[in-house]
């Protein structure tokens, strides 16, 4: 709204490629954000997804500088746990935890408060304290049969800790009801209960393609064979004699 109405439209468009993209291709949307940081540097929300887009991409020091940006023009601290995270990215777990204990969590709303909890466990693993990372990740929220948001996400961070830690049973206990709490598809907690029961998944569409590259090769073999039997004919002496004693008798 603070932009003349002309460029708030070609921001805004870019934003939005930049919200339809992020998932699917990443660096498309990094590219759109780029061109709308170009045209709106000083419009939060602009900074805010150009701060996504870059860590979408892996790009955490350009994203941690878009988020601190943002967060000075707003004063929000919604985005700590993710510029956590970017500390986390760029080899920095220690920095991680202690912005986990920081007042500015205590603003956080629950969600944000579970995302600190998600990023301040995984700054544990990152410094090799697995077990460490599990106290972490035990909460209230953890404990709740109530389905929220976040659910799945933390019990899966849970189960992938008991994981790491040697913890089998328990593990896949937790991935069984990270499972039940993810109606989107949000984890693979699926495919890692498959892992831990052996059950082994095969592609169709390789398979198919395999199949098919076999069906060609026995074709071209085929082809070989013929085209050498072919060639056997026309150079067999034996065959050249026939033909001689042949004319001869005629």
């Amino acid at each position: 709204m603070s932009l003349p109405k002309g460029l708030a439209e070609d921001v805004a468009r870019n934003l939005v490629m930049v919200a339809n993209l992020i998932d699917e291709d990443p660096e498309q949307a990094y590219a759109y954000s780029k061109i709308a940081l170009r045209l709106a540097s000083r419009v939060a929300a602009v900074r805010e997804a150009a701060g996504f887009a870059a860590y979408a991409t892996q790009k955490y020091a350009e994203a941690l500088a878009e988020f601190r940006a943002a967060r000075r023009m707003t004063g929000s601290v919604e985005l700590w746990p993710v510029m956590a995270d970017c500390e986390r990215g760029l080899g920095r777990p220690e920095r991680a935890m202690a912005m986990a204990g920081e007042p500015e969590v205590q603003k956080l709303d629950k969600a944000g408060q579970v995302e600190m909890r998600l990023v301040a466990a995984g700054a544990r693993r990152d410094m090799g304290q697995i077990d460490a990372a599990i106290v972490t990740l035990q909460s209230p929220e953890l404990a709740s049969n109530s389905i929220q948001p976040w659910t799945p996400r933390l019990r899966y961070a849970y189960a992938d800790a008991l994981l790491a830690a040697g913890r089998e049973a328990e593990a896949r206990e937790w991935f069984a009801k990270a499972l039940e709490a993810d109606k989107d598809g949000a984890t693979d907690a699926s495919d890692r209960l498959a892992e831990l029961d052996g059950v082994e998944f095969v592609d169709a569409i390789d398979t198919e393609d395999a199949i098919d590259t076999d069906d060609a090769d026995e074709a071209d073999d085929a082809t070989d064979l013929d085209d050498a039997d072919e060639a056997d004919d026309a150079t067999d002496p034996d065959d050249a004699s026939d033909d001689v004693d042949g004319d001869k008798s005629e």
